[in-house]
């Protein structure tokens, strides 16, 4: 009788160390925590709120990228981002195109151009998840799915940023619905700014994941409750049940693709 040794299927894709998880998982965690507390608290802490929200959700972001790409990766999307961010914004804020006429609040800090520091930070933020969704949908229009993503984010994001202050538009013709607050012109930037942006990093960015590689589980945490928070927000502490519904089914449809490819082929 012979003894034969088992051994067990090794995965094709290791994980990174407890440390680096737990850090990642703490700051997809500390974002969604702040945002929890968003509807909870007013004035000054929820200036200061707003902004570390931000910035905690680019740095997961960011963080996330590095461990699943490598440096490579990181060194790119960061300066890219950043830099488009800024010269969008700073075009929209000056020329009122192509998201409309806007104004910000100094109620978000140091301003380069007009255009406070923070505000790349959420490009920042909000270009990965896109990013990595849009990959996984598609091989060949990655840059129109991941501008549409951005765009429907968009729908929670303005209104929640306009009904607290931090910036102001000028709606001369149409709005976005359910909000009369923001142009409908905003969608459209956001539309176009998301393809541009999207497809460039398409290019530049790695496409395979190193060897030991964070999983996917923060990009999807992220994009879950953006979908969940807004739709709660909106609908019970924001007073907007009709951007609640109408944002929601948007964004859903649009993510929905993306977490029925990840379901059906049970990958990271």
């Amino acid at each position: 009788m012979s003894i034969r040794h088992y051994n067990p299927r090794r995965r094709r894709r290791g994980g990174i160390s407890p440390n680096a998880r737990n850090f990642l998982y703490a700051l997809v965690g500390l974002y969604i925590l702040l945002q929890i507390s968003y509807p909870l608290i007013s004035g000054e802490a929820l200036r200061i709120v707003t902004i570390a929200t931000i910035y905690a959700g680019a740095t997961a972001m960011i963080v996330h990228g590095h461990l699943s790409y490598g440096l490579k990766y990181s060194s790119r999307y960061v300066p890219t981002v950043f830099l488009f961010g800024l010269g969008i914004e700073t075009l929209g804020v000056h020329t009122g195109w192509p998201f409309g006429t806007y104004q910000y609040s100094p109620s978000l800090g140091f301003a380069i151009f007009d255009v406070p520091f923070v505000v790349p930070f959420a490009w920042l933020m909000m270009v990965h998840p896109a990013l990595i969704a849009a990959r996984r949908v598609s091989t060949n229009w990655v840059f129109l799915y991941g501008g549409a993503l951005l765009m429907a984010w968009d729908l929670f994001l303005d209104p929640l940023m306009v009904g607290a202050g931090r910036w102001t538009w000028e709606v001369p013709g149409a709005h976005v619905p359910f909000t009369p607050d923001v142009p409908l012109s905003n969608a459209f930037g956001w539309l176009l700014s998301g393809l541009v942006i999207t497809g460039i990093v398409h290019l530049i960015l790695p496409r395979d994941r190193r060897k030991e590689s964070a999983s996917l589980v923060a990009v999807d945490a992220i994009l879950i409750w953006t979908l969940f928070g807004g739709f709660v927000g909106n609908l019970f502490f924001f007073d907007r049940p009709g951007l609640a519904v109408f944002a929601t089914l948007v964004l859903g449809a649009i993510l929905s693709p993306y977490f029925f490819s990840s379901w059906l082929s049970n990958k990271d």
